[in-house]
């Protein structure tokens, strides 16, 4: 039998194999045909086994029970596991956005993380500085792919000093191994002027694009620096922007000829820093990088042009906010629909006090901030429109820990959470009774 190692069940659900099988809330979970269970990723990969029968090891006050489940291949067990201890980031990177947050928030938000498997479930870049052999070796067997690397620089030396990390690190060798192993990755360049750019820039894009097509997609974005944080590195200024716009360009059509797809991408806010139009759709491929800002705005763009009408004309006044960036894309698609409907969404840009000025976009919005901006300007006649990019997580509370329970109560309005796209907008407003 298994060791009693084991990871806790958190809920099973009443109508799963492994209610039927007499498993509960509180046990642990040693092992599934004799393969230890760490995380819920172990769990999903041995659940899925080709046999018939799964052997499963549990742990009850203290006693060790032997459990057989007769499930299909696709068939969920049921099992809610304990969330893992999430690994360390052990960088100093000089434009971590963590370290650059004001005292006072909420104890999650300074939690850097560093681990490979919130890369594979959610998509969060990491730097590979902290892999062990064995989970490098994991990786691989369980094919937990695609990850999400923050690269910076190929430039080993240079690397080092970005990430602020002396222990020497082969960034290269890294990505050849996973890519050798047939692991895809998204890569992404946080583009910090005077150190990682130019000629930088353009050698870390090319040693990249040599591990394609491994390495799907490659993402220049650039750094983020609020009014807390000490300044070790020079804001993005508009012609920086517009360099890195011409080396991803000049690279993107040279990709485009000999593989049909532009491979590497330039975020948003370089387009809207220098006041450049935003690319088309189709430009983006399949969107691998939409949630680190690349193809949002052209995303909703497309939506817009596509724009006819409402099936429903809502019948409460509709008020939503927007960070400064976006607000010009929002406005103006706000006046479309006045047009081709008769009705009015009324659209409010917000600064970010808390942050800085210099950050603009909305999912980097206080409640505070959003609180100061519509006072006044909204009331118990409105529908306040809450994108839910302005959450962490799913638990629709603001960085500043705001609740829109707040909101509601300071504004004196009602409130609907929507999702922050073109599509969740309209469905949104369609629906709004």
């Amino acid at each position: 039998m298994a060791s009693s190692n084991g990871r806790k069940i958190l809920s099973v659900d009443p109508q799963s194999p492994a209610a039927e099988a007499g498993i509960k809330a509180g046990d642990e979970l040693i092992s599934i045909n004799g393969n230890y269970i760490n995380d819920e990723i172990d769990l999903n990969f041995h659940a899925h086994d080709t046999t018939d029968e799964l052997d499963l090891v549990i742990k009850r006050r203290g006693q060790l029970m032997q459990v057989s489940l007769q499930v299909d291949e696709q068939q969920w067990l049921g099992i809610e596991l304990q969330p893992f201890k999430i690994k360390i980031c052990k960088n100093h990177c000089p434009f971590c956005f963590v370290s650059q947050l004001p005292r006072g928030l909420r104890k999650t938000l300074y939690v850097k993380d560093e681990d490979y498997r919130m890369s594979f479930l959610y998509g969060s870049f990491i730097t590979l500085t902290n892999l062990t052999q064995e989970e490098k070796t994991r990786i691989v067997q369980q094919r937990l792919s695609p990850l999400y690397i923050s690269v910076h620089s190929t430039n080993n030396e240079l690397r080092q000093k970005l990430l602020g990390n002396p222990a020497p690190l082969d960034i290269l060798r890294e990505i050849q191994f996973f890519t050798k192993n047939k692991i895809k990755l998204h890569t992404q360049i946080v583009l910090c002027p005077g150190l990682n750019d130019g000629r930088e820039l353009e050698r870390t894009i090319t040693d990249l694009y040599k591990f394609f097509p491994y390495v799907e997609s490659i993402a220049v974005v650039p750094v983020g620096l609020t009014d807390h944080g000490k300044r070790r590195v020079s804001p993005l200024t508009r012609e920086d922007a517009q360099a890195a716009l011409d080396i991803v360009g000049r690279l993107q059509k040279r990709f485009q000829k000999k593989h049909g797809q532009f491979i590497v991408y330039a975020a948003d806010e370089l387009y809207l820093k220098v006041g450049a139009n935003i690319p088309p759709l189709t430009d983006y491929g399949d969107l691998p990088q939409i949630e680190n800002g690349v193809g949002l705005v052209a995303s909703f763009l497309d939506g817009a042009a596509q724009f006819e009408g409402l099936r429903r004309r809502p019948k409460k006044s509709v008020v939503t906010f927007t960070g400064v960036s976006f607000y010009p894309f929002l406005r103006d698609f706000a006046s479309t629909i006045f047009e081709k409907t008769a009705f009015s969404l009324r659209v409010i840009p917000v600064e970010n006090q808390f942050f800085g000025t210099s950050v603009t976009v909305t999912g980097l919005l206080t409640g505070r901030d959003v609180v100061h901006a519509l006072i006044g300007q909204v009331g118990p006649k409105d529908i306040l429109f809450i994108p839910d990019i302005v959450f962490k997580a799913d638990n629709n509370v603001f960085l500043d820990d705001i609740t829109v329970g707040f909101i509601e109560e300071a504004l004196k309005v009602k409130t609907q959470v929507i999702e922050s796209t073109y599509d969740g907008l309209i469905t949104a407003l369609e629906e709004l009774r």
